[in-house]
Parts: C-alpha cells; sequence; structure tokens
C-alpha cells in the first residue's frame, strides 16, 4: 500500500477516533505520529531528561531513570503513533480560611484519576483495536495514565494538547492545567497533530510563588523542595526542615504554582466528570483529625482516592508538620 493510499484511509479513521474519544468522555484529544528514529524534539527532550536526572532532581522517584523513558519504542517497538487524550478535572469549590484546615491538592479531592482515565483509555483502545488499519494488519495498543515510562507532558506538547509551562505542568488553552493526561500507543499510522507553542511569555508568577523554591528554572523542577513530592512520595518519618518550615498548611500535594497561573484564573472551567467531584473533608479536612487519622478512618475517608498512596502515618506527620509551622 503506497503511502498516500494509507493516509487517505488514515483521516477517515482519524475522524472517527476523534468522535469516539469524545463519546468516551475525553475533553481533547492530539496525534503524534512516531518515525523510525527519534526526531530532533525527542533528542532535546532525552538530553533534558537526563541532565535533569543528572542533577538529583529525581529525588527517590527511581522510576523516572527507566531508559525507556527516553524512547518510546523501547515502550512498544511497533508504535506508529501516539493518541494524547485529556480530562479537565476543575471543580469550583474554594478552600476555606482558617489555621485548623489542611490542605490537599485538587487533582486528590474526587475519585482516583487512574480508575477513571484508565476505564475511558481502554473503552478507546478496544474501539480501535475493531477498527480497520491502514496498513492492513491487526491493530495494537497499549495506554498508560501516569502509569508506565511514558514523558507524557513532552508528548502532550507534541500532539498539540498543551504546552510544558515554567511549573512543569502541561497548561491548555481551553482548561488551563487542571487536567490529567493519557496515552494510548499503537501500530496504526495516523497522521501527526501541529505541536503546541508555548505561550508563558515572561510570565514567572509560579516560580516566584513557589516557598521552597523548587522550580529552579523555567520547568525544571527539583522534587527534594517540592512540597507535592514530600507529602506524597517521601516516606521518611519526618520532613526535612526546608520542606517542614514552607508548608502553607499542605498535607497532600500543592497547587501553588497552578493556583497563581493566569492561565488558570482565566481559563479554568468546571469538568463534568462527575467522579472528580470532591469527597466529603477533602476540601477542608481538619489538621487535627489527620494528625490523629487511623488505618480505619484512613480506610474509610480515602475510598477509591489517589491519596491511597499517602499512608496513615505519612497523613500524620503532614498534618503535625502543618500544624506545628501555624505555631
Amino acid at each position: 500500500m503506497s503511502n498516500s493510499t494509507s493516509r487517505s484511509i488514515a483521516t477517515p479513521l482519524l475522524t472517527e477516533l476523534k468522535h469516539q474519544a469524545r463519546a468516551v468522555g475525553f475533553h481533547r484529544l492530539g496525534i503524534v505520529a512516531i518515525p523510525a528514529e527519534p526526531t530532533s524534539q525527542e533528542q532535546i527532550m532525552q538530553a533534558r531528561l537526563q541532565h535533569w536526572l543528572n542533577q538529583g532532581y529525581q529525588a527517590d522517584m527511581a522510576w523516572m531513570a527507566n531508559p525507556k523513558r527516553q524512547d518510546i519504542r523501547q515502550v512498544m517497538p511497533d508504535v506508529r503513533s501516539i493518541i494524547c487524550v485529556v480530562l479537565n478535572y476543575y471543580t469550583p469549590h474554594q478552600r476555606p480560611e482558617g489555621a485548623e484546615y489542611g490542605k490537599i491538592a485538587r487533582y486528590g479531592w474526587g475519585r482516583d484519576y487512574h480508575r477513571v482515565m484508565h476505564k475511558k483509555l481502554k473503552q478507546l483502545s478496544l474501539w480501535l483495536q475493531t477498527q480497520t488499519s491502514p496498513q492492513g494488519e491487526p491493530i495494537l495498543t497499549r495506554y498508560y495514565a501516569d502509569t508506565g515510562p511514558v514523558q507524557d507532558k513532552f508528548w502532550a506538547q507534541e500532539a498539540g494538547l498543551g504546552w510544558v509551562a515554567k511549573n512543569g505542568n502541561v497548561i491548555t488553552r481551553d482548561y488551563g492545567s487542571w487536567i490529567f493526561l493519557g496515552e494510548i500507543l499503537t501500530n496504526v499510522a495516523l497522521p501527526g497533530s501541529r505541536p503546541h507553542t508555548n505561550h508563558c511569555g515572561t510570565c514567572t508568577r509560579c516560580i516566584e510563588a513557589c516557598p521552597t523554591t523548587a522550580i529552579r528554572a523555567p520547568g525544571v523542577v527539583d522534587a527534594n523542595r517540592c512540597i507535592a513530592y514530600h507529602t506524597i512520595e517521601n516516606r521518611d518519618e519526618q520532613l526535612p526542615a526546608p520542606v517542614a518550615h514552607h508548608l502553607h498548611n499542605w498535607v497532600a500535594g500543592c497547587d501553588i504554582c497552578q493556583d497563581v497561573c493566569p492561565w488558570n484564573q482565566r481559563f479554568a472551567q468546571p469538568t463534568d466528570v462527575e467522579e472528580f467531584a470532591p469527597y466529603p473533608g477533602n476540601v477542608a479536612p481538619r489538621l487535627k483529625e489527620l494528625a490523629n487519622l487511623s488505618e480505619q478512618d484512613w480506610d474509610q475517608r480515602f475510598p477509591a482516592s489517589a491519596l491511597r498512596r499517602i499512608k496513615p502515618a505519612m497523613w500524620r506527620r503532614n498534618a503535625a508538620a502543618a500544624a506545628n509551622q501555624g505555631e
């Protein structure tokens, strides 16, 4: 089959794919065409990732050094396209003022996004597998939602969904950075989308607002200084003093660099995904309760939640550190 014939077949498939993605519930979709060898943009990404790793900015997240992250072809040798999707998770609830309340990042307010995203990715993948490949071969798929060695933010930008901002998050024109990213790798060759351009301009609000100076340079975040990393991933009995002294009541993640972003302030819009509605107590958790959280309380309070990654002892540690900062 000639390339022109393949493209003519792939275009209707792409149109139907976008329709199916909307039917499944995704808010945006973009495509990255994957050539046999890494592109110049991939090579730049590889170099930046390796430099970030060499500086030790991954802290204890050893999985970030998986060599598959630097070449998507090692994840799926037959990959010809990456289907990148977006789910908006923003809800308009606002945290109350008061030193007695802890703060939880918005992404963790509702149902575990992995479960929501995986269900939708599976639906779209199964549909794609039933279609006719332009190349006349069985369609293969493999999907991820922050669950594999995939540089999801880089690919989202290459797919035209948004750009990697100075705080390291992907910003979209439609929803700001209140989004979850997912990918379907496939052996089907689809027409690629135009990569997104960067629109942060001269703004440095996120860099200036970070209380622990975790954003070392535009797009470069040092996990060793990051409140989100330490409240979620750090398993030590005590938080490091430079972080503990600047928690600002954050006990699970941190939204400071997103809250100050002009794009989020202007373009955030409520999600239509019901599962992302906040669980009771997640918008305004009381530090005193979290500082005494039992195993049973933890199990009841965070059902099917991404916050289950934070174990009871970590909740108690984080809440105690936040409460002590306010004294």
